[in-house]
């Protein structure tokens, strides 16, 4: 018996691979990309790249002219759909992820030389004994001052794997140290503010929508909640938005039943439905969102549910229009695709996005022109397409087509600014000043135990402010015939860049939105 088997084997062996390759062959359709026992003719393109390695008169980085014509062919798609090279593959992720490798500092450069401003407490550099007002001498072996040496290259030598060590010298009180350091987990904060103004009124602010902003979100609100939340101003002003699921998760957090949220669909694209699954913790408090042309993409999702479902004011200025979804494709060289694949549409069927049919550059300007149009300082300006009028569930007219038009208007803070002003913030003149302010004034600062007591007791004087006029005609921006709206609100943000020093983003928006529009206009309607 076994001998017969032995020799039947080989010819069965044969008929079961040759059906095996026949199956295979009729599959290979039904197949993603047509690669089972499947070779396609080369596409043009790859053959030019090859002949190009192969023939071309002069030596060529082949990988980059590469990436330049991926660049091209995704220009020709819309402006969402990007391709992200492998050496900038690892920050983009950070940022979604809402965590990095590195030593915990802000740095700034200041005369050629990194100076520390800030060092995260209890971080690594922290840890290693490192100071606001320490200076980079070197990092490793590479020397980074007084070589004109960029943020990015900064960033990359000061981040790395978790658990790796870096060397650093630096000049501290007038001292060469070296200090080793040993990489750790650096949280990127989504939420930048969070804290009750007044009576009962909050305000959290989101700078952006990663991982883990949901979480963060939470937090934020339990804690204003067990202070006595009553009413909320959620500030999405300049937010570029980030991951759709934080932003649905959110809303829900504000939106009552299994209400829709919002829906994706594309040709390839099944649609997909986003709704309230759970209870949510702020469903009945009244809720101002501040927006601007800032505000994008998912914190347009957001914003989108809420006034579709007359759930929020909306206050600010048209946003940004941005309604495409992106899903994000890893290449074999580590460099990754970032392909529109959706639209996305608010609960009654709007498409916020904005036309992009004149090619990238025309779609980006569209934001600056509406500077230049008087939209961003007259309400009357505002533009809508009057051709995508919906109504809300309680009758109120939204537009789609070209983002989201708030229910109350503020016109921009910097409308009437002069060319002086904006050259102040163009050349960030104000954080240096305040960084050295601070390092000549650290016993006063320290003086003051919370940050109430600062905004109480703080004074910036005329001396101070001449000082910084001086200080500002080193850079050639003379500051002596700005109006007294232009003084104070720079003054204002002076002393918020001082609160910011000591209290992170926290002082700095505490302080600042004494004086904002949209925080002020947002308290008078929640006040009444």
């Amino acid at each position: 018996m076994n001998k017969k088997i032995q020799v039947w084997f080989p010819l069965l062996f044969s008929i079961t691979m040759i059906a095996g390759m026949f199956i295979g062959y009729k599959m290979r359709d039904n197949m993603p990309g047509k690669n089972f026992f499947y070779v396609d003719k080369a596409r043009p393109v790859q053959e030019i790249m090859d002949l190009i390695e192969n023939k071309y008169v002069d030596s060529v980085k082949i990988a980059a002219l590469s990436d330049t014509a991926i660049t091209a062919i995704l220009s020709k798609l819309d402006p969402h759909s990007v391709f992200i090279p492998s050496e900038e593959l690892q920050g983009v992720n950070d940022d979604i992820a809402g965590k990095f490798f590195g030593i915990g500092v802000e740095f700034n450069v200041i005369d050629d030389t990194i100076n520390v401003i800030n060092v995260l407490p209890d971080g690594p550099g922290f840890k290693a004994g490192l100071k606001t007002g320490d200076k980079f001498i070197k990092v490793g072996d590479t020397t980074v001052a007084g070589v004109k040496i960029s943020n990015d290259k900064i960033r990359k030598l000061l981040r790395g794997d978790f658990n790796t060590q870096v060397i650093i010298t630096a000049l501290s009180n007038g001292q060469l140290k070296p200090y080793k350091i040993t990489r750790g987990i650096i949280p990127v904060s989504s939420v930048d503010a969070s804290y009750i103004i007044e009576n009962g009124i909050g305000y959290i602010k989101l700078n952006k929508f990663s991982k883990v902003t949901y979480i963060e979100f939470m937090k934020a609100l339990e804690g204003l909640q067990k202070q006595g939340l009553k009413k909320l101003i959620l500030d999405l002003r300049g937010n570029g938005g980030g991951v759709l699921d934080e932003a649905t998760a959110i809303a829900d957090e504000f939106l009552d039943g299994d209400k829709l949220i919002t829906y994706t669909e594309g040709t390839h694209y099944a649609k997909k439905e986003y709704r309230c699954k759970r209870p949510g913790l702020f469903e009945q408090g009244e809720l101002v969102v501040l927006a601007d042309e800032g505000t994008a993409s998912a914190s347009e999702i957001l914003i989108g549910a809420l006034q579709d479902w007359d759930r929020a004011t909306i206050i600010g200025r048209r946003t940004f229009g941005k309604g495409l979804v992106q899903e994000q494709f890893d290449l074999s060289d580590g460099s990754a695709l970032r392909l529109t694949i959706a639209r996305y549409f608010t609960p009654i069927g709007r498409s916020i996005q904005r036309p992009y049919i004149n090619g990238g550059k025309a779609y980006y300007e569209e934001v600056t022109n509406r500077f230049h149009d008087g939209e961003t300082s007259s309400a009357d300006s505002v533009k809508h397409d009057t051709t995508k009028m919906y109504k809300t569930k309680n009758g109120k007219v939204v537009y789609g087509g070209g983002g989201i038009t708030p229910d109350v208007f503020i016109s921009m803070d910097t409308a009437d600014y002069s060319m002086a002003m904006a050259k102040i913030y163009y050349k960030g003149l104000i954080g240096d000043y305040t960084y050295r302010y601070y390092l000549q004034n650290k016993t006063q600062f320290d003086s003051y135990k919370t940050l109430a007591d600062f905004g109480k007791n703080f004074t910036f004087t005329e001396a101070d402010w001449n000082k910084f006029t001086t200080a500002a005609a080193k850079d050639s921006i003379i500051l002596n015939n700005i109006s007294a709206k232009e003084k104070t609100d720079l003054v204002n943000r002076i002393q918020s860049s001082f609160a910011r020093q000591v209290w992170r983003s926290e002082g700095f928006y505490e302080i600042l939105n004494k004086q904002d529009k949209g925080v002020l206009k947002s308290l008078e309607l929640l006040s009444k």
